[in-house]
């Protein structure tokens, strides 16, 4: 089995949790390939391949011949904006806003999709495919694939939500991934999971994706959180 796929996802992790953090601030220049690859301590090939990814999510964009900057979310132009992720109750209030908006998602956009929309769904669940058979866990495109759903329902205030909240997405689908290390049989769960979204979805069953998007997030939060959801009323 070849290394290089799981290297890329480290790199793509590590470079994440930096802009996340802050460390990399919102508008300044990522350093160069060269200079990232010394900094992490590997190939130059294997950062280009982690900021083609970086730049899938919408975390950062390429100016050309300036380099690769992080972007910088408008919060004047969608009116969203939200509170960095810094506690795990944070992360459970996370899955519960997405609880009230993603499986409604996934019920329109089984009633509106179109061919480009599933075309768009469908290579992000082919990614999910290939990353479940090296038995690794690809967070930026889980993203992609919800974000693809809203798409489909076709109404922005939708993709403007997951857009303004992909970083803080970005924490828990980490953690979720990082639990689902060990046996196969829960990478190979998410993925179905993933499908059986996908296919209702294209299927026009929109009871059916609304309820199978809700187990999926439901499932997501109780595997990170080991079925012990936090008090929040505290």
């Amino acid at each position: 089995m070849s290394k290089a796929p799981k290297l890329v996802d480290k790199v793509f992790d590590q470079l994440q949790e930096r802009i996340v953090s802050g460390e990399f601030p919102s508008g300044s220049k990522l350093p160069g390939e060269h200079d990232l690859a010394t900094l992490l301590g590997v190939s130059r090939p294997v950062v280009r391949d982690a900021l083609g990814r970086l730049r899938d999510v919408g975390l950062v964009y390429s100016r050309q011949g300036s380099g690769t900057y992080v972007r910088v979310f408008d919060t004047q132009k969608t009116n969203l904006g939200f509170s960095p992720v810094k506690t795990i109750a944070d992360i459970q209030r996370c899955y519960e806003f997405r609880l009230t908006i993603e499986p409604e998602a996934a019920y329109f956009a089984a009633l509106r999709h179109d061919a480009a929309a599933m075309q768009k769904m469908r290579a992000a669940l082919s990614e999910l495919r290939d990353a479940t058979r090296d038995q690794t866990h690809r967070s930026d495109v889980d993203f992609l694939f919800h974000r693809s759903v809203a798409e489909a329902a076709n109404n922005h205030y939708y993709t403007a939500c997951l857009d303004a909240l992909r970083q803080h997405i970005a924490v828990g689908m980490n953690l979720h991934g990082l639990s689902l290390m060990g046996p196969l049989t829960k990478l190979e769960q998410v993925y179905d999971e993933h499908r059986g979204i996908c296919d209702a979805i294209a299927a026009g069953e929109a009871e059916l994706a609304r309820d199978r998007m809700r187990e999926h997030l439901e499932g997501s939060r109780n595997r990170l959180f080991e079925n012990k959801v936090l008090d929040l009323s505290r």
